[in-house]
């Protein structure tokens, strides 16, 4: 039913490149054809394998750098009157706006990229687009607005056979309701994920996949070294890959189920590296995820209870500004966890 995963964010001479292809090649390949391509004046081969150059430098971490990649991507794109390559550029610049938590301008530029998609008859760039959009509201928590997106474009994933999408939204609806508390659905979906992504040899699905398994694991069966073994395997691609983002929120996985497993030293050590690396990518989100853990993770260490109420506190009002809902219920929990109240709050 599913051919093998494509990559087609790799565009113009890079279409060679898998989706499996290390980004620090990516990097390097796609820097230097672009500089090829600005050498002979060909704006529109400039905007696609910018595209790959920007794409490279989100999923690295490097925030400025994909900032200025996608938007040198755009203008050439437009210089060139490729209306579907202006549409994979703003894809590119809402999907690193979201990253940077920066939810407004990510719907903003998600909605465009979706419309000159539709406009430059690239069902390809508006299904990512849509599914970008889809993405933010689910991290927002907004899971009552996105929900039928993620089922209609799991649908339209489906009968294209497209696996790496089908995959993104199968991993997408089994999040929601593995944090809605129905974990035997969200396990088979996880799973249904985790299966197509290795049969269509998407190693980066199929990590992520291994995540939501290994978290459903832990929290349903209690099966903590089972769901260390998945997180450790996908590590492992993760650095092979050199999927920074990914390897960050499996490290900050590893201390949700050393956590929930009383083992609360070696959780800390998890956060704290998972809060390095996100602030290093500027990630706002796993960063605060990751503050959370580390937070709950020295309160069991005895951690003084004023510090614990502060940083807790710091944490919601963060939370709060964001618009990340979900999380805010988290810090939440974790108040009433300590009986610390909301209050302290507001």
């Amino acid at each position: 039913m599913y051919g093998k995963a494509s990559a087609p964010e790799y565009q113009g001479a890079l279409t060679t490149l898998s989706v499996n292809s290390s980004l620090v090649d990516v990097l390097a390949e796609g820097t230097e054809r672009l500089r090829e391509a600005e050498r002979s004046g060909r704006p529109g081969e400039a905007a696609r394998c910018g595209l790959a150059v920007a794409e490279a430098h989100r999923r690295l971490g490097h925030v400025h750098e994909a900032d200025s990649a996608w938007k040198a991507s755009y203008r050439a794109a437009r210089e060139a009157g490729d209306t579907a390559a202006m549409a994979w550029a703003l894809w590119s610049g809402g999907t690193l706006a979201r990253q940077r938590g920066a939810f407004p301008l990510a719907w903003r530029l998600l909605g465009l990229a979706a419309d000159l998609g539709e406009l430059g008859g690239d069902v390809v760039v508006r299904g990512y687009s849509l599914a970008g959009l889809a993405e933010t509201g689910r991290i927002q928590g907004d899971y009552a607005a996105v929900g039928r997106l993620h089922e209609q474009l799991l649908a339209e994933a489906r009968r294209r056979g497209e696996a790496r999408h089908t995959v993104w939204a199968l991993e997408g609806i089994a999040q929601m309701h593995r944090n809605t508390g129905e974990y035997d659905r969200a396990y088979a979906l996880f799973q249904e994920a985790a299966e197509i992504a290795e049969r269509a040899d998407d190693r980066r699905g199929h990590a992520w996949a291994l995540r939501g398994l290994a978290d459903v694991l832990s929290v349903r069966d209690g099966a903590t070294e089972r769901a260390l073994e998945l997180l450790a395997g996908a590590e492992a691609t993760c650095r092979e890959m050199n999927l920074s983002s990914a390897l960050a929120y499996n490290h900050k996985m590893q201390g949700n189920v050393l956590y929930r497993a009383g083992r609360h030293a070696e959780a800390r050590e998890r956060y704290e590296l998972a809060l390095t690396e996100f602030r290093t990518m500027s990630e706002p989100r796993g960063e605060a995820l990751s503050r959370l853990g580390l937070a709950k993770s020295l309160a069991r260490l005895g951690r003084d209870r004023a510090e614990t109420a502060a940083e807790l506190a710091d944490l919601a009002r963060t939370l709060e500004r964001s618009g990340l809902r979900h999380a805010r219920e988290m810090v939440a929990r974790a108040q009433r966890e300590f009986g610390l109240g909301t209050e302290t709050a507001r």
